[in-house]
């Protein structure tokens, strides 16, 4: 029976199929509002889902949903309070700790930017959760009378803001950078850290401002989910 992996975000869903022996194959992303069960092929299927509307649309399907509490991988989750932990967030911890030296935090870049730390025998210790730049971007135009929302730029803004559409893009950007680097700081402060990864849809815009960091690509909280469902 084919299996696929099924990664439900807050914005775009992504689904490909798992080949053992092959790797996963060819990715096919999905808006996740309009995704539903007539999206599902038949198989066997491991899911991560944040959004639980979507969870409710694909109940009796016989999906697979990791969580901290059914997790098939390597990573300790019961030293602190996972109950709520999201399965997005388990996966990458999973993937972390399955292929990288440990201690080691992976950041997620995307609607929201997520922070795992997984120490070096393989216990789950926390991490962080913020809006992302383009959430900040909607949120900062939804909550004021003037502000517009920009567009994401594809480069850090070298340059202090000299006019509001600037001035916005040098501080969510510039900002953004700037809580990646307390998140790294901070889990650095207790844990000598041997890996930092960057991972999730807006990873490259912030991948020149952390060289020391390793970029795994668009399938790592995939292989996070295969690990999860034990595959």
């Amino acid at each position: 029976m084919k299996k696929f992996l099924l990664d439900i975000g807050n914005t775009h869903t992504v689904l490909a199929e798992y080949v053992p022996g092959s790797g996963i194959g060819p990715r096919t992303t999905f808006g996740t509002a309009s995704f539903s069960a007539r999206d599902l092929p038949a198989g066997m299927i491991a899911a991560a889902c944040v959004v639980p509307e979507v969870r409710k649309r694909l109940e009796g399907r016989g999906i697979f949903f990791p969580d901290a509490s059914n997790s098939r991988g390597q990573v300790d989750f019961t030293r602190i309070d996972c109950s709520t932990l999201g399965a997005d967030r388990v996966a990458n911890a999973e993937a972390l700790a399955a292929r990288y030296p440990l201690p080691g935090i992976v950041i997620d870049c995307g609607t929201a930017v997520t922070m795992e730390l997984v120490d070096e025998k393989k216990i789950f210790r926390g991490g962080a959760i913020a809006p992302g730049r383009a959430l900040m971007r909607k949120v900062l135009a939804s909550g004021t009378a003037q502000l517009p929302e920009l567009p994401l730029s594809e480069k850090i803004p070298a340059e202090i803001g000299a006019g509001t559409r600037n001035s916005i893009a040098f501080g969510v950007d510039r900002g953004a950078v700037g809580m990646i680097r307390e998140f790294i700081s901070a889990a650095k402060e207790k844990y000598e850290i041997a890996s930092v990864v960057l991972t999730g849809g807006d990873a490259p815009f912030f991948r020149p401002a952390f060289p020391d960091a390793v970029t795994p690509g668009n399938d790592f909280t995939l292989h996070g989910l295969r690990i999860a469902a034990g595959w």
